[in-house]
């Protein structure tokens, strides 16, 4: 890491909000705060980390990227349900999904975002745990006969149905809050969870209102969102060492006040 001049110290003091700023012939170096780091020594917002920070000093790994695994656990049970609520090939029960649903998507993507609190990334961690122990395990949980809680309902579908769309209205809310701190990340990782968060809300609704076209369309946008979800996961893992191909970001634009 290259220090900063006290004529550049100046220059960034002249702003509390520490602004990002590019120096050099080629703009290779970059002033966050009052040090300066090469660019290549930054991360950027990537999908593939999970990271939705703009510039953030990178941090050496001794290990692999644990963001990449929860993505791709996320994305498998994700496509696979949303294949079932959409009705594809005529399957009109999910209770195959729900091994994913314990395993893959449960504990695997758990695992994967205790691992990212550990290396302090605190959004990737909140994200692949209350996902991965929160809803994809409660989510097995409903639909396995032995906890009983469909059975609790008895013949009352209708409050049955209520309470599932109350289930996915807050995950719809947690959803939502998570979106907004994907705006200064990358195109394709703020559309998984806006494409998610409108598949929570098609969903709610359609346990809601029993109108069969709401939950087609909610597990058509949990596919889409998959489909983010392997984008991103196959980003965090693909390399110009294993792969001829890798996935270039496409920065969202930040507005306002850089900091």
């Amino acid at each position: 890491m290259a220090h900063i001049s006290d004529d550049e110290k100046d220059i960034v003091s002249q702003d509390s909000y520490h602004k990002v700023y590019l120096l050099g012939d080629g703009g290779e170096y970059i002033i966050l705060g009052n040090k300066k780091f090469y660019k290549h020594e930054l991360m950027t917002a990537f999908g593939g980390t999970m990271q939705t920070e703009r510039y953030k000093p990178a941090e050496p790994l001794n290990f692999g990227n644990p963001a990449a695994l929860g993505l791709a656990s996320f994305a498998l049970s994700t496509f696979v349900l949303g294949l079932y609520l959409s009705g594809a090939m005529g399957i009109s029960k999910p209770n195959v999904a729900v091994g994913l649903c314990f395993f893959y998507g449960g504990l695997v993507e758990a695992a994967a975002g205790i691992w990212e609190l550990v290396l302090g990334n605190c959004f990737a961690g909140t994200v692949l745990v209350s996902f991965g122990m929160g809803f994809w395990i409660s989510y097995g949980a409903i639909n396995v006969e032995a906890f009983g809680i469909i059975a609790a309902y008895g013949d009352d579908t209708k409050q049955l149905s209520n309470a599932l769309g109350f289930f996915l209205v807050g995950w719809g809310i947690f959803c939502f809050l998570m979106l907004l701190l994907t705006f200064k990340s990358t195109l394709i990782f703020m559309g998984l969870f806006f494409t998610l968060d409108i598949a929570f809300f098609l969903l709610a609704g359609f346990y809601f209102t029993g109108n069969a076209h709401l939950q087609k369309a909610g597990g058509i946008f949990a596919v889409i969102a998959s489909l983010c979800g392997w984008y991103c996961a196959f980003a965090g893992t693909a390399t110009r060492q294993n792969s001829y191909f890798t996935a270039n970001p496409i920065l969202l634009p930040v507005f306002g006040k850089k900091d």
